[in-house]
């Protein structure tokens, strides 16, 4: 194994340096929480009895206060597919626990909506902000004082950030994220990438194009795509907050319900109580958080993440910002191509070796700390591990010495590209993302006129009258989180596709979010400060010449600097109504910056 490598050993020391006074007060207060927080001992014999009074053959044990009562926090509902097979796991998860001597009872329900439903909608509009809802609903579920322990259920793209937002305030509790896994491989990625072009350029209809769909998203379980639902799975796995192996086992095996057993049995063994105690906020530290982002730029994951780790971090006193993600992403190479960046899909990825050989090769690289506090092992390796069945008890074997697909996965040694294909670029517009794992080479750098819009539906009409037809970087703006949420821009990826395909030079600039299963097209997104309050984004013009390059990591307006300082900033659009966007005019309001997380929740707690 080679010594860890001295860029990631200099950015951890600068995540730590950087968060030292906020950390320790982290640290404190977890301190505080386990030693005189609200805990079932302390609670009144009228508080504990409606805590127990609906818990029929558990109630003796949890009466007697002598075993651990693990709180289980679900993110079920049965029009998400991959929460779906959640529904029954409560009722399993409390067998489970009887097993071990312990209890368990649904502490609380949090929402998931999807990204995937709700695509170039309305109802985008309030998906960043269904995250931090997700957070107070947890925080609300594990308030009651009831519980030793927690399992988080939940997969999806803000789901598992918006339950460690919450759960990290409780973070002397121990606590382990359960997956339920992906759907079946359904229609090849590259087909329904082609059916999206015809259908954008008129070529088919919509039955032919919802026919697509649907043999793409066919089941229960998560979406196959490397988007953002299961780079979250990946994340827990190299934070060690999964049991080895978890996040890829497809619903509805007896595997992955032997591994949700496990899961259940281990957290009997790490409460405070034990002599092995393994709390949350102890395992989320900055060496944890460092791996998060090296795991996302090895294996080309999802952009939201730029946002979603810099809050979570937050929500643990660590600070992270994007100069982190840039300086790791120029030593991590890239050793996975999952679909949009390859060809193959999750399944493909798991079956080539997966997360396994994914943190056993990191790990020898000198690329992830290995000497992390995790749920299931003594360190990070212990986690490279697939759970297998063998006579129906569940065994754990080590990773794979190779891939068993290279054209999917690969060693660091013989990666797809030498960096991490995330890239900070900068300038006079701003700060923003631009990931280039799925970009071809030839077009990190694009310098082209500006067209502008302020509503992603006027891209589309544009799009389709022809006045795209040429090489221009298409500024989309007002679509910070202060200004609407932030949605996903997702909607506008196979228009610009098209554009990009017949030859011409194309690029997104924009201070809204671009989905994790976005590819081909150069994009600078997250752009921050946002247009909306001063950003200067707001002063850009149809006609101004853009410059975007990975290459050097520019971001600039190429305008005398005497008249861009004297312009007008252009009028935001009115705020939205319906569809439930007033009710989160709050949210907006006091949003922080996407180099932040994005939160208004953190925002105001101080974090």
């Amino acid at each position: 194994m080679s010594a860890l490598h001295p860029e990631i050993a200099a950015v951890t020391a600068r995540v730590v340096e950087r968060s030292g006074p906020t950390r320790k007060a982290y640290l404190d207060l977890i301190a505080r929480e386990r030693d005189s927080g609200v805990q079932r001992p302390m609670l009144n014999c009228g508080n504990l009895a409606h805590g127990f009074a609906a818990s029929g053959e558990d109630k003796a044990v949890i009466k007697s206060g002598r075993a651990m009562n693990i709180a289980i926090v679900t993110a079920y509902n049965d029009m998400l597919s991959a929460h779906q097979p959640y529904g029954r796991y409560p009722e399993q998860m409390k067998l489970f626990a009887r097993e071990v001597g312990a209890t368990a009872q649904v502490a609380g329900g949090v929402p998931a909506m999807c990204d995937g439903v709700t695509q170039g909608q309305r109802g985008m509009e309030l998906s960043l902000f269904s995250r931090d809802t997700i957070a107070l609903s947890t925080a609300v579920a594990l308030s009651h004082g009831m519980f030793d322990g927690a399992a988080l259920l939940g997969i999806c793209d803000k789901i598992v950030p918006g339950l460690l937002l919450g759960a990290l305030r409780f973070g002397h509790l121990p606590m382990i994220l359960i997956p339920a896994g992906p759907m079946p491989s359904g229609l090849a990625n590259k087909e329904k990438q082609r059916i999206r072009q015809l259908y954008a350029e008129g070529k088919v209809g919509r039955d032919e194009l919802l026919e697509s769909e649907s043999a793409s998203y066919h089941g229960a379980g998560t979406c196959t795509f490397y988007g953002t639902a299961n780079s979250n799975q990946m994340m827990m796995d190299v934070m060690g907050l999964h049991m080895p192996g978890a996040s890829f086992i497809n619903p509805g095996t007896k595997l992955r319900q032997a591994v949700t057993r496990a899961a259940v049995h281990r957290l009997s063994e790490i409460g405070a109580s034990g002599n092995d105690y393994r709390p949350l906020g102890r395992c989320i530290d900055e060496k944890a958080i460092v791996n998060a982002v090296v795991g996302l730029l090895a294996t080309g994951g999802s952009t939201n993440h730029a946002i979603h780790l810099p809050a979570i971090a937050r929500a643990a006193g660590i600070i992270l910002d994007w100069a982190d993600f840039d300086r790791l992403s120029a030593v991590v190479p890239q050793v996975a191509k999952v679909y949009p960046n390859g060809s193959g899909d999750v399944n493909h990825f798991h079956a080539a070796g997966g997360m396994a050989y994914v943190i056993a090769s990191l790990i020898d690289a000198g690329l992830l700390h290995d000497d992390i506090l995790t749920v299931a092992g003594t360190r990070l390796r212990d986690h490279a591990r697939d759970p297998k069945l063998i006579d129906d008890e569940l065994v754990f074997e080590d990773a794979p010495e190779r891939s068993h697909d290279e054209s999917i996965l690969r060693s660091p040694a013989n990666a797809f590209q030498p960096d991490g294909g995330m890239r900070l670029v900068k300038g006079n517009l701003g700060r923003a993302t631009f990931k280039t794992s799925a970009v071809d080479p030839a077009r990190w750098t694009i310098e082209a006129p500006a067209r502008v819009f302020d509503d992603q539906d006027d891209v589309m009409a544009a799009f389709k009258a022809g006045e795209l037809d040429r090489d221009v970087v298409v500024v989309v703006r007002f679509q910070g989180p202060r200004a609407n949420g932030m949605p996903e821009l997702h909607k506008l990826t196979p228009q610009l596709g098209v554009l990009q395909d017949r030859g011409l030079r194309v690029a997104l600039v924009t201070d809204g979010r671009m989905s994790g299963a976005s590819g081909k097209v150069p994009a600078a997104i997250h752009l921050s400060p946002e247009a909306l309050g001063g950003g200067p984004l707001a002063r850009i013009r149809d006609g101004d010449v853009v410059r975007l390059s990975a290459e050097d990591g520019a971001l600039e307006v190429l305008v005398d600097p005497a008249e861009w300082e004297a312009r007008e900033e252009a009028a935001a659009p009115p705020p939205a109504f319906g569809t439930g966007r007033e009710l989160f005019a709050f949210m907006r309001h006091g949003a922080d910056g996407a180099e932040q997380g994005a939160s208004a929740m953190l925002a105001a707690a101080g974090l």
